[in-house]
């Protein structure tokens, strides 16, 4: 069955908070901080039979987009769903006029790595011991939009 891409609405914030608990790797919010998200950021889900099955969130200051959080269900994995997330809010950030993407990544994440440089992120920096459990330097990447 295929999966669809859409905005996410303030009825997805449980099934987001579900997808991001059964994910080690996911920053893990409140549901009021999702709530915001939605209300004023960029929350996109995907979903399949009606369910979503993973969500990717950013937001846009002053032009810039930030991706909080990119997240694939684990029975979703290795379908081509972050990759169709990521796309769509490139697509999007290019309607509204965003003059970059930017992101931070665990040095370790390499399948995050791999697909953020597929679609042409390039290593702008590093911030060192970013993360905790494990300690771990986090990469900065950014996706520079020609105006």
């Amino acid at each position: 069955m295929p999966v669809a891409i859409r905005p996410a609405v303030l009825n997805d914030v449980p099934a987001i908070l579900t997808l991001a608990q059964q994910s080690p790797a996911a920053a893990h919010w409140t549901s009021g901080q999702y709530n915001k998200l939605v209300d004023s950021g960029v929350v996109l889900v995907a979903e399949e039979a009606g369910k979503p099955c993973g969500f990717v969130c950013a937001k846009a200051v002053a032009g810039e987009w930030e991706i909080e959080n990119v997240v694939v269900a684990a029975g979703f994995l290795r379908r081509g769903i972050a990759d169709e997330l990521l796309r769509t809010l490139i697509q999007r950030a290019k309607h509204e006029a965003a003059s970059a993407i930017l992101l931070e990544v665990r040095e370790s994440n390499r399948p995050a790595r791999c697909l953020y440089e597929k679609h042409g992120f390039r290593q702008a920096g590093r911030r060192r011991s970013y993360y905790r459990d494990p300690v771990e330097d986090a990469i900065l990447y950014a996706l520079r939009f020609e105006r």
